[in-house]
């Protein structure tokens, strides 16, 4: 067996004993392979509107109920949980790209540089992140849409905005590491052998924080799937024909008290999901940081 292999397993064997943590994947692979493959199987039209079907509590014809145009509440909510995840998932690539470009540099090179990029990354912790939001995507919704198109154009604003506002703790974190991990005897032995600073960063510096930037990684994804569903819960996400789950739950507040079922399920997937993602969080941390 290879040590690959032997590391892979040992891994494995630690992230296993969380049980939270185990539960957590589970239920997210679940979720996945649900909105993955369940439109392929649950072939009912997200668009199919029946006005004798209007908010019709779940049924054997419609596990999920209706929404208030007769649509299936069921199919919404897996095509809506595609976008929903690959909200988070590309928001978290933007997060994890600017902050830890941004903390290996400060961390590495120190000095003026360090200085600059730490104040820039509090002056970013000093805004109020969900007024900045809003307030960004109601100003460049309609451009956006005009060059990219409606979907499209939205998804790629929504990721940039919120990934861009969500890299600080990972900066940081990244930076503290390199800031500790240079004064090291294994960099100074490569600087001997003539590394450059790019070999010295990719090779010697960033897999030694790779475990923690997975781990930011994986929360970053949950915070982006709320962030997502609160902007289209206030009517600033996706085109209303577009069934995110934030989406859903905008469309449903008018009927909380007779169609209660049009918001448990779509807020269900939310808390599920963010849920399952903190707990294999705790857990990747629990594995790459057993002293934490």
């Amino acid at each position: 067996m290879s040590l690959l292999s032997s590391a892979i397993i040992d891994t494995w064997r630690r992230f296993y004993r969380d049980p939270l943590a185990t539960i957590g994947a589970i239920a997210l692979i679940i979720i996945i392979l649900a909105v993955l493959f369940g439109p392929i199987f649950y072939r009912v039209p997200i668009d199919a509107i029946d006005f004798s079907q209007t908010t019709a509590p779940p049924s054997l014809k419609h596990l999920f109920g209706t929404n208030d145009l007769g649509q299936d509440q069921l199919a919404r909510i897996l095509v809506g949980g595609r976008i929903s995840l690959a909200v988070g998932i590309a928001a978290m690539i933007v997060a994890m790209i600017l902050g830890t470009a941004i903390g290996a540099i400060s961390g590495f090179y120190g000095g003026a540089i360090d200085g600059l990029l730490m104040r820039l990354t509090d002056l970013f912790l000093s805004l109020p992140q969900l007024p900045l939001l809003l307030l960004i995507v109601y100003l460049f919704r309609d451009s956006i849409k005009k060059i990219a198109g409606p979907e499209t154009g939205i998804f790629i604003l929504v990721v940039l905005v919120i990934g861009g506002l969500n890299w600080m703790s990972v900066a940081r974190l990244v930076r503290g590491n390199f800031l500790k991990l240079r004064e090291m005897e294994f960099i100074s032995a490569a600087i001997a052998l003539g590394a450059t600073p790019f070999r010295l960063i990719w090779v010697h510096l960033l897999p030694n924080v790779l475990g923690m930037i997975i781990v930011a990684a994986t929360l970053a994804v949950g915070n982006a799937i709320i962030t997502e569903s609160t902007l289209s819960f206030l009517g600033l996400g996706f085109p209303p024909d577009v069934p995110t789950w934030g989406q859903m739950l905008f469309k449903a507040k008018d009927y909380l008290t007779t169609a209660p079922h049009l918001v448990i399920f779509p807020a269900l997937a939310i808390v599920i999901t963010v849920l399952s993602i903190n707990f294999i969080g705790d857990g990747l941390r629990d594995v790459f940081d057993p002293n934490v």
